[in-house]
């Protein structure tokens, strides 16, 4: 079935080759290749068809398929031998490139006789030498079979490389890799690294350069102690190959170095990403290549022990690093053999066997912002719990005294009960489990209940509550069956409690949330009073209930009304805990007390609240609160404005925090409020590392939606930062992730992600991608009704980058988009900002030709000035019109249109208003006054009045000393007067 409706006429042919040319290499684009090239034959013009046919060998030759590529470039040969006036002088200097691109593909297969390879050789030089072209070319293929022969480099490589370069040379870059690989196979590293240096300095590109010098020099820079060089060069050279099925080798190379140092998490995690390269990939050769970095890699992995790991591989089954491993084994040398029975050596098997041989380089090297160990991409399995901090008494030995001491720690509030209810979870669920006959002990239904609390408990700490207040409901029942009311009525003050937070998380009203957990007190009040004969630890945690019941809708609708009751049913649990000496329940409610000072606006009270009950933590205890109290006192002391004493605050608790479970401090949070805090202070480096750790730290406990939030905002930190490549690397993982591909995480989440992937791609200087992201991404949010407002953002970056890409059409319609969506919901600055850079675009790329689309791009953007100005909206920066008339300015300048450009910028200027001593934008009207003085003197050919206007300019700058702004308008005067 076609892939397109067929082009009916010749320019609809092209115009389809255009469009195709913009798909990545693939079978998607090879399949509409073809099918455009069956079109061609049925029109009588032969030169489409040629056109046609030279697209179908590109994506035969980038998209992997070595064996179609010469059948289509004989056709070629075959149109230029019999009608060469078909062939322009582009046209005919790309047949004869393409001579080079069959001997490659001929190398590739190694069912190809030797003999043929020599015999095409012979030809490429024939049809060179009839056509008076130099030779250099031809000698670079000799070379290439030399090498992949491994005989007789040395004189091959002499031969070429001392030879003049010409127009159908291989690009400098591509030479420059073939030359540094010369000097690596010779062992000489160094040498070989000088002559890469300009291609891995990014001053000779192209298409596949610099990643797959990249990807050779990743370890020679390791052996020469280059490291962080190898680190950024992975990043953004393995961005350059990953899945492209013309670069599977290169990809096999990225994996092998994962191996080799100490990352063999990202690896597999790497393979996962280019699992299509095993299907797609059609070329033997590059096949060999790719298998064995894979094999290095799974044969790292496989010595450490982590052979059962699941591994992608081929599609149609699932595998495991071990399996899978065995089965690259054998394809892998069955290659290598047929490769050397051709060639009639052993340099393919040899060359594989070293690479498997090595060992690695380094212990470690952290390439990513997410650095990952292998036990992070085990089976999915029931996370264990953290090792428990060692009890003051030795760990019960048998059942009955594990059960007992379980809920000791639990009612205790003690960070080992989590370790030991997980350790009777696993208990409890075997086989062959017998549950003690101990009165101690109790029933059976009340261990079922107590694991079931324990498990809303987990629920809770992640927000599932919905999840929690089931299990909170079904205990409560388990409790009544065992003949305990008291833990029962706790487990439905819990389940109320999370239910009611449930409701209020659904809700937009604050009316409806303030009621509802007005409601939730009032029900855990009346259950409270209702159940007789409870236990002290039983009666406090309700009253703890009842406590943070208030203190939610205090935190909810901030209404003063709402503070004393908070403070009254702290008050009752403070004399109660006191009373009955419940250390753990005291310390809550100090901390409670505080809290409810911070929520009312009274931060210094909060401090000192806080400052006591540090002081009895430290003297009575319980020491596991410690953390906590010392992190909320930091977060208090950044509300403050004190970041050093925060800081100081929050890294002692996190400190602290490493003597107990994890789960015990809330230590994703700590990273978090750290982050925060050192953005403050200025160390956004620092910032980051906490970010990511935070992240970390939320993913091992299931808290994926805060992980990735997390995430997202260190993404967004190390794109601030200039760090392009380890923001793109760490979204890359992020999105590849099971549950993101699934579409199981929040789909704004994932946009966001996605969205800051597009920016940074952007700024990476791959247009190309970014902008394939952002199209994508502005399809999807166009179907957002209840955000209008995020998609006309969306569709506004996109129509940017389209008109940067030259692609105007398409960014007309982009914009097009945005301001539908903006009418819906205003974002003002975005629409004017987008139209104007459109405009810019469009009259500096098309000149007068692009005027008129230019000068309707501004005019919708003076539409929208209006309408901001009607609805009193206030600009963050400059106002609209002053952007709009500056703009003006500019596209006319471009377009040539000098009177209406200076115009323009007298507008500007005069909404601007000259800079004065408490006035920001002294630069900004410097820039208009500097514009304003080359159109008026340069293009209007007025040097006087430019001049005038100059002077006047950089005098008034001058009396408020802002010499800098007055540099560029200084020099532009002076060529001036030097024109004069």
């Amino acid at each position: 079935m076609p892939t397109t409706s067929p082009p009916r006429n010749t320019d609809e042919l092209y115009q389809a080759l255009q469009e195709n040319d913009r798909r990545p290499y693939g079978r998607a684009r090879t399949v509409t290749a073809e099918e455009l090239a069956d079109a061609a034959e049925r029109f009588e013009e032969p030169v489409p068809l040629v056109h046609a046919l030279f697209e179908l060998q590109e994506a035969y030759t980038y998209g992997s398929e070595p064996r179609k590529s010469p059948v289509v470039f004989a056709r070629l040969l075959t149109l230029f031998d019999e009608q060469p006036d078909l062939f322009d002088e582009r046209l005919r200097h790309l047949l004869f490139w393409r001579f080079k691109w069959v001997a490659h593909a001929l190398r590739q297969l190694p069912e190809i006789p030797l003999t043929s390879l020599r015999q095409w050789l012979t030809e490429m030089r024939d049809r060179y030498e009839k056509a008076g072209l130099g030779l250099q070319p031809y000698y670079g293929q000799a070379y290439q079979l030399a090498a992949h022969l491994g005989e007789d480099t040395d004189l091959a490589y002499e031969l070429w490389a001392g030879r003049v370069r010409t127009q159908l040379s291989d690009c400098e870059a591509c030479e420059i890799c073939q030359r540094a690989r010369h000097h690596l196979a010779a062992g000489d590293d160094e040498r070989a690294l000088r002559v890469w240096e300009p291609v891995l300095a990014g001053q000779e590109s192209c298409q596949e350069e610099p990643a797959r010098s990249v990807s050779y020099a990743l370890l020679p820079l390791l052996r020469t102690g280059r490291a962080d060089r190898a680190r950024a060069l992975h990043l953004a050279g393995y961005r350059g190959c990953r899945r492209n099925p013309s670069m599977s080798g290169e990809v096999g190379r990225h994996l092998e170095f994962c191996a080799l140092t100490g990352n063999e998490a990202r690896g597999l995690e790497l393979l996962a990403e280019n699992r299509t390269l095993f299907d797609e990939v059609d070329s033997p050769l590059d096949q060999l290549d790719f298998l064995t970095g894979v094999e290095v890699l799974l044969q790292r992995v496989e010595s450490l022990g982590h052979g059962g790991l699941p591994a992608a591989g081929p599609s149609g089954r699932t595998w495991t690093v071990a399996a899978l491993r065995t089965e690259i084994h054998a394809r892998a040398d069955d290659l290598a053999a047929r490769f050397d029975t051709r060639g009639g050596t052993t340099v393919h098997t040899d060359r594989r066997g070293d690479r498997l041989a090595r060992q690695p380089l380094l212990d470690t090297l952290e390439l990513t912002l997410r650095p990952r160990a292998l036990d992070d991409v085990a089976p999915a399995a029931p996370a264990a719990p953290p090792a428990a901090r060692p009890a003051s008494s030795d760990e019960p030995e048998s059942l009955p005294e594990l059960i007992v001491q379980a809920r000791a720690s639990e009612q205790e509030g003690h960070p080992d009960a989590r370790a030991r209810w997980a350790r009777l979870r696993t208990l409890a669920a075997a086989r062959d489990y017998t549950h003690p006959d101990d009165p101690a002990v109790g029933p059976l239904v009340r261990l079922r209940a107590d694991l079931l609390s324990d498990e809303a408990g987990l629920a809770s700490e992640k927000d599932e509550h919905a999840l929690a207040a089931s299990l909170h409901e079904e205990a409560a029942g388990l409790y009544e069956d065992a003949g305990r009311p008291g833990d029962a009525a706790v487990s439905r003050g819990c389940a109320l409690l999370a239910a009611t937070q449930l409701q209020v998380e659904g809700t937009d009203a604050d009316e409806a949330k303030t009621s509802a957990l007005t409601a939730a007190h009032e029900a855990v009040v009346r259950l409270h009073e209702q159940t007789p004969g409870l236990a002290p630890y039983q009666e406090a945690r309700l009253l703890r209930l009842r406590a943070t019941a208030l203190g939610l809708r205090l935190q909810t609708s901030r209404g003063e009304q709402h503070i004393a009751p908070v403070f009254a049913e702290v008050d009752l649990l403070e004399t109660f805990a006191t009373r009955h000496d419940l250390a753990g329940q005291l310390s809550g409610a100090l901390l409670l007390r505080a809290s409810t000072h911070a929520l009312s606006g009274d931060l210094p009270a909060a401090v000192t609240g806080i400052d006591a009950l540090l002081d009895r933590l430290r003297t009575h205890g319980p020491a596991w609160h410690l953390p906590r109290t010392l992190g909320l006192r930091g977060r208090l002391q950044l509300g403050l404005r004190d970041a050093e004493t925060a800081h100081a605050n929050l890294t002692e608790a996190l400190r602290l925090a490493a003597d107990w479970p994890a789960g015990t401090s809330d230590t994703a949070r700590l990273h978090g409020d750290l982050a925060e805090t050192c953005m403050h202070l200025g160390r956004p480096d620092e910032a980051l590392r906490h970010l990511t750790r935070s992240a970390e730290l939320d993913l091992r406990t299931g808290s994926r939606t805060d992980a990735f939030c997390a995430y997202a905002n260190a993404a967004q930190l190390s794109l601030d930062l200039g760090r392009v490549e380890d923001c793109i690397a760490l979204l890359d993982s992020l999105l590849a992730e099971p549950d993101v591909t699934a579409g199981e995480l929040d789909d704004r989440l994932v946009a966001q992600l996605r969205l800051t992937r597009a920016r940074a791609l952007h700024a990476g200087e791959d247009l190309k991608a970014a902008t394939a992201e952002l199209v994508a991404l502005a399809a999807e949010s166009a179907d957002w009704d209840d955000d209008p407002g995020s998609h006309a953002m969306i569709a506004a970056e996109t129509a940017v980058l389209l008109g940067e890409s030259g692609e105007f059409d398409r960014a007309r319609q982009a914009a097009g988009q945005a301001l539908a969506a903006h009418a819906r919901a205003p974002r003002y600055e975005q629409l004017s900002s987008c139209l104007r850079e459109l405009a810019r675009l469009q009259a500096q790329r098309q000149g007068p030709e692009g005027l008129a689309d230019a000068r309707a791009h501004l005019a919708d953007a003076a539409r929208v000035a209006d309408e901001a100005r009607a609805a009193g909206h206030v600009p963050q920066g400059r106002s609209l019109d002053t952007a709009l008339a500056y703009e003006h300015g500019r596209v006319n300048a471009y377009a040539g249109a000098y009177e209406d450009a200076l115009a323009a910028l007298e507008k500007a200027l005069a909404l601007l208003g000259e800079p004065g001593p408490e006035t920001d934008g002294a630069g900004e009207w410097a820039e208009c006054v500097r514009l304003a003085g080359a159109v008026e003197g340069i293009y209007l050919e007025r040097p006087v009045p430019a001049l005038t206007r100059l002077d006047a300019a950089v005098a008034r700058l001058t009396a408020l000393g802002r010499t800098e702004e007055t540099e560029p308008l200084t020099a532009l005067a002076a060529r001036l007067r030097d024109e004069e």
